[in-house]
């Protein structure tokens, strides 16, 4: 099978007859072998019934519908775990990403052999202060923390690798950082193509300006688990050993220091009225709990086990 397009959706009835049709059109021009995966993230309209409607007359078209909203990466994972074609395209509903994009960003992965293809929408619709300053901001700091050279990382529209997608976690939010999980799981040769943005058709955007403060926190996650998240001893043990040893010089020293000042007949004070005695305890106190932590990570690293992080409520064609 050529292409497996996976579109997660929440709330998008309004759009789906439309962009169904387009994908189709692309499909047959080009004579691929494909499937379309919909992913329904908890909808609460007929985006599901739509759907269904879909995979009656198309045994190409599947869908993946959740019990209730899980998330867009919880979405992407459960469909990368289906997908069968060779190449993987995902793209959002809302028609703001474009099917005739697809033909591009196959003809990279298949002959240009890129591992991953991130579309980059250079000219978008967006408000410029509610999004677009923000946006750059945002792929500002991800490039310059990740070292992966990507002008925008937040959009839906990629192609993938079957392997890539068969070897990358997509966990919390990650779903914007998959080229830095696909770069820390060994896939390097990551490209861009810049594809067309629409301005949104139907509806009202399912992301606020709350999603750049939580992009930011996944960054430094990301960047936290790619580093030491195999391996948290090496941090947290290295920095609670260092504190530790600190901590215990210095109370070492006031110690030793009150023992030569008794020893020469010199004045002297109680090590408990020396405000530096404390502060070397706390240091000793704060070093063991950190090599705890980095232990206790350790630990769980070990011995965890892979739950399931959503409830698929039915699954059609699949």
């Amino acid at each position: 099978m050529n292409l497996s397009i996976l579109i997660p959706l929440l709330n998008e009835e309004e759009s789906l007859k439309e962009l169904y049709h387009w994908i189709i059109k692309v499909m047959h021009a080009n004579q691929y072998t494909y499937e379309v995966i919909f992913l329904d993230d908890g909808s609460t309209d007929s985006s599901w019934d739509i759907i269904e409607g879909f995979s009656q007359v198309n045994p190409n078209i599947k869908g993946i519908r959740f019990i209730r909203n899980y998330g867009k990466s919880q979405a992407l994972h459960a469909g990368f775990a289906q997908a069968k074609g060779d190449v993987i395209i995902t793209m959002d509903a809302d028609l703001q990403d474009s099917p005739d994009e697809i033909p591009g960003l196959y003809e990279m992965i298949t002959k240009q052999n890129f591992d991953l293809v991130s579309g980059w929408k250079k000219k978008r619709y967006d408000s410029v202060v509610a999004k677009n300053i923000p946006s750059k901001l945002f792929n500002w700091a991800a490039r310059k923390t990740s070292g992966v050279q990507l002008n925008d990382f937040n959009c839906g529209l990629k192609a993938y690798k079957n392997i890539v997608v068969k070897n990358v976690e997509v966990s919390g939010e990650m779903h914007r950082y998959i080229p830095v999980l696909a770069k820390n799981a060994g896939f390097g040769k990551i490209g861009e193509k810049v594809v067309i943005h629409q301005a949104r058709k139907y509806g009202e955007t399912k992301f606020g300006m709350e999603r750049f403060v939580n992009g930011f926190l996944d960054l430094i996650t990301i960047w936290f688990l790619s580093k030491f998240g195999k391996r948290p001893m090496h941090l947290f043990g290295a920095i609670g050993s260092i504190m530790f040893l600190i901590g215990f010089l210095s109370a070492g020293f006031i110690g030793v220091s009150k023992l030569y000042h008794m020893y020469n007949d010199m004045r002297y004070s109680l090590v408990t009225n020396n405000p530096w005695f404390y502060i070397a305890l706390t240091t000793m106190v704060l070093g063991t709990q950190l090599f705890l932590a980095g232990f206790l990570g350790e630990i769980i690293l070990r011995t965890k086990n892979n739950e399931e992080r959503y409830k698929v409520s039915t699954m059609v064609n699949l």
